[in-house]
């Protein structure tokens, strides 16, 4: 008797603990699905790199502080440094819904209050920061001028140097160098949908109210840069796609300044200051415009300055024409011709034809220039070969005499290491070599032409100054007579070990922990290939992460190409030297990629998809690269119809293969689509094998008409599983192997609340438990070696309905789901983490990979250190 009391105390006892439990969860959901909740203060995400390994757009240096510089990069997010560079953090806030300051487009600070900024980005958001920009808070949505789009560019934010109240922000896309290309049709450039023009907006309240100012010039005015006068603020200078102007009465007025520039097409503008003398100075950089001569052309264009406060300008352009008739490398000589063809609105091989003789003097198109704050004579001067419609040799010129003389001061490429054109340039006095030390990019930028592509340039206080030439920041201590990148610290000389400094700018994928190797996980990147993580030399920090590349541009020589944008990969289960992968754009997409010697050498041993457009752009998302570890000529993956986790990038018409699950019976030589029992137009996001059976095949289909399907015969037949009817997509399955758990992460990007979420099943599916609720969760994954640990990423969802959940990123529990922990700090897109993992062999250790800002680690004890070996 005494016995069956104690069992009913009990059972009361767990009873009401699950009732509290349940209460405590709903009161959870409910809070991170109503109010902003900041995420654990003691687990912090690490960002370990690659560094930048992205285009970075703009590049900001504070204008009183030389340790805190600025970063714009392209794959929607921005980087802060304020210790000079040694390492950069996010300045999106983590527990936001990760579209704040997701494409900065200016930075500005006072010059009264070094603490106080203003940013504005790509939407329209007007940002301020009281913390010398660590922390930024949206105070104003600019208004679109017409149309719904979701963009709303505007292109520069200044703030009046003797009135922190008031700030300036012009309107347009004048710095979309991918998209404003000027040409002899459109000497103004391109009008875009995605930009208001037409006017520049003002406050003199510090945001509460505006007006706009300069919107009589034109409907279509794109500014590029706003100055103040540095001693008289009611004077204002813009330089815009249709002139130069002048205010001097606060912008109230404005009149041209455009005597002695023979185009009046800025492409930029800048200024010098000397406080102490009261010398003020402009300097601008004109839009080359080509005309016929003959069998050739001429180029006006070229640098200017200005010391009467804009009234007239001097040309300072001196020998910046480049002789082509002296370079013997077709590259340039080809792009050359692709710049004078666009510009009078004719083909490369037409233009060829009819002007067959190389002009003796032809200016580039440049866009950017700085001058040296120290030293007015010193000025840079840059022209982007990739994006804009330009030619020339070098990435970067510069004069150290006013613009009498000009040489190339920033030099990589096969043309300079070769040494090539010595005499030409020994005439000119120009520095000949290379003289530019890249990260994991070396080999490629080394056996390359030059073809970089340098969409920014900026100097500081000290006179430092950076660049962006492809896919990494560099900088110059030394006038710009070498430069360094600063994205990544290589963990001894010559190692090709990296470390990076926190401001990646990749595209991170999949990441594959069990590799055959206890020390080294496998990283999936777009446009940088595949990497291993490895050894620390000695580094100092035991919880640094090293990593280095073993496919993709460390491969790019002799005429060989490694694969750029690795969707997935696997091991072989008895040969860990033996490494396949799937690419899914750029080199070998559709391919099955394999290497048998841990990375060193690749080959190509299958053709499964082939697309009627460019190898640049998207082909088709594959994921779920996977082997049979009893059979291991047994291999599968699968392809989404419905990618939801990917960087847009366009999908082609196949013109080879379809979507739905692949299978391999000889170790990936031939391959197959089997989608005998799916429904029609299936879109299979992820596929799992039971570890306890791999004949068995699990499949998460994410389409509107999705669910969980299982195949018990390698997948040569599916049946849908049953599982709650409110669900309508599924878009991962992930199988537990301590305990044969089923769990699937649910929901849509437009979906209801109600039908996302995490679900569990404990008895092979016949009963389904919902233990998270969210609208659109992207993954779930538990512990190989702690069942209790359970990791999730939640997606935001589309933008007219991303508030209906306020808390997007990533969540974990360390009891079985019987509560959790939303872990976002130190995570610049917590609306878009498309991979979470907790690390197999020690549970104190999470990884995550993010949609363009690269990989994460982050301890859940502070004293796991040295432990990745």
């Amino acid at each position: 008797m005494r016995n069956i009391k104690l069992f009913i105390v009990a059972a009361l006892f767990a009873f009401q603990a699950n009732a509290q439990e349940s209460k405590a969860q709903k009161k959870f959901f409910k809070k991170i699905k109503t109010e902003k909740v900041i995420s654990n203060p003691s687990i912090v995400w690490k960002n370990f790199g690659p560094g930048m390994s992205g285009y970075n757009e703009e590049f900001w240096c504070h204008p009183t502080d030389a340790n805190v510089m600025f970063m714009g990069p392209d794959m929607h997010v921005s980087y802060g440094t304020w210790d000079n560079g040694k390492s950069w953090h996010t300045l999106k806030d983590s527990d936001g819904l990760g579209v704040d300051m997701e494409r900065v487009h200016d930075i500005t600070f006072s010059k009264q209050n070094p603490d106080f900024g203003v940013a504005i980005e790509r939407a329209g958001g007007v940002y301020t920061s009281n913390d010398r920009g660590r922390t930024w808070n949206l105070i104003y949505d600019i208004p679109r001028t017409s149309g719904k789009h979701v963009s709303n560019a505007h292109t520069q934010v200044t703030i009046n140097p003797k009135n922190d109240k008031e700030w300036l922000i012009g309107a347009g896309d004048f710095w979309n160098i991918k998209e404003n290309h000027r040409s002899l049709a459109k000497p103004h450039g391109n009008i875009h949908k995605r930009a208001s023009y037409g006017y520049i907006l003002k406050t003199k309240n510090g945001g509460k109210t505006w007006t706009k100012i300069a919107a009589d010039i034109s409907g279509n005015l794109d500014v590029a840069r706003i100055i103040y006068h540095p001693k008289n603020p009611s004077t204002i200078f813009i330089a815009t796609n249709y002139g130069m102007f002048v205010s001097t009465n606060g912008g109230d007025n404005w009149k041209a300044a455009n005597k002695g520039l023979p185009n009046n097409l800025p492409r930029d503008l800048t200024s010098y200051y000397n406080p102490k003398t009261g010398d003020f100075e402009l300097f601008l950089v004109e839009q080359t415009v080509y005309k016929k001569a003959g069998n050739t052309t001429t180029s006006i264009g070229g640098v200017y300055k200005s010391t009467d406060e804009g009234k007239s300008w001097t040309n300072i352009t001196g020998n910046l024409a480049i002789d082509l008739t002296k370079i013997s490398f077709y590259p340039e000589i080809d792009r050359y011709y692709n710049t004078i063809g666009y510009w009078f609105g004719q083909s490369k091989k037409e233009i060829k034809t009819e002007l067959k003789a190389l002009p003796t003097e032809a200016l580039p198109v440049f866009n950017r220039l700085v001058v040296n704050p120290l030293n007015k004579d010193e000025i840079y001067v840059v022209f982007n070969k990739k994006h804009d419609k330009s030619f020339g040799a070098g990435d970067l010129w510069k004069t150290e005499n006013g613009g009498k003389t000009w040489i190339v001061c920033a030099r990589n490429g096969m043309y300079w290491k070769a040494k090539k054109d010595k005499a030409y340039w020994a005439r000119r006095n120009n520095p000949i070599g290379d003289n530019i030390e890249f990260a994991h990019l070396q080999v490629n930028m080394d056996n390359g032409s030059e073809r970089s592509g340098n969409r920014m340039l900026a100097i500081n206080i000290k006179g430092e100054v950076f660049i962006g030439i492809d896919q990494q920041t560099l900088k110059s201590t030394d006038h710009g007579k070498t430069w360094q990148q600063v994205d990544d610290f290589e963990t001894s000389p010559g190692s090709n070990k990296w470390i990076g400094r926190g401001d990646s700018n990749l595209p991170g994928r999949y990441m594959l922990h069990e590799t055959g190797i206890k020390g080294r996980r496998l990283l999936a990147s777009g446009e940088h290939g595949l990497w291993q993580t490895t050894d620390l030399d000695g580094w100092p920090d035991k919880q640094a992460v090293a990593v280095e590349q073993i496919d993709g541009q460390v491969h790019d020589h002799s005429g060989m190409h490694g694969q750029h944008s690795t969707s997935t990969m696997a091991v072989h289960p008895n040969d860990p030297n033996t490494i396949y992968s799937l690419a899914w754009r750029q080199e070998h997409r559709g391919k099955l990629r394999r290497t048998q010697d841990g990375g060193k050498t690749w080959e190509n041993i299958a053709t499964i998809f082939e697309g009627n457009n460019p190898s640049y752009r998207g082909l088709l998302t594959q994921y779920s690269l996977t082997i049979d570890p009893k059979e291991p000529k047994n291999m599968y993956f699968c392809t989404v119809l419905k990618p939801i986790a990917e960087v847009a990038d366009g999908s082609a018409k196949l013109t080879k293969g379809g979507f739905g699950f692949y299978r391999s019976f000889d170790g990936g030589y031939t391959w197959e689509l089997s989608n005998k029992g799916f429904h029609k137009k299936a879109s299979v996001r992820r596929i799992e094998l039971d570890p306890k059976n791999p004949n068995i095949i699990y499949a998460a289909l994410n389409d509107n008409n999705g669910g969980l399907y299982k195949s018990t015969n390698k997948g040569t037949s599916w049946e849908k599983m049953k599982i709650p009817s409110v669900i309508k997509a599924v878009n991962n399955v992930f199988i537990d192997r301590n305990n044969h758990n089923i769990y699937i992460a649910t929901g849509r990007r437009t979906g209801t609340y109600e039908e996302g979420g995490v679900w569990r099943s404990k008895n092979n599916g016949k009963s389904w438990k919902q233990i998270f609720k969210a609208p659109f969760v992207w993954q779930i994954e538990t512990s190989p070696i702690d069942k209790d640990l359970i990791v999730i990423s939640v997606a935001a969802q589309a933008g007219h309905i991303s508030k209906n959940f306020m808390n997007p990123g990533i969540y974990l529990s360390q009891d079985g789901a019987k509560s959790w922990k939303k872990i976002n700090k130190g995570l610049g897109q917590p609306n878009k983490m498309v991979d979470v993992k907790p690390d197999p062999y020690n549970k104190n250790v999470l990884w995550s990979a993010a949609w363009g800002s690269g990989w994460f680690i982050t301890y859940l004890n502070k004293s796991t250190e040295g432990w990745l070996k």
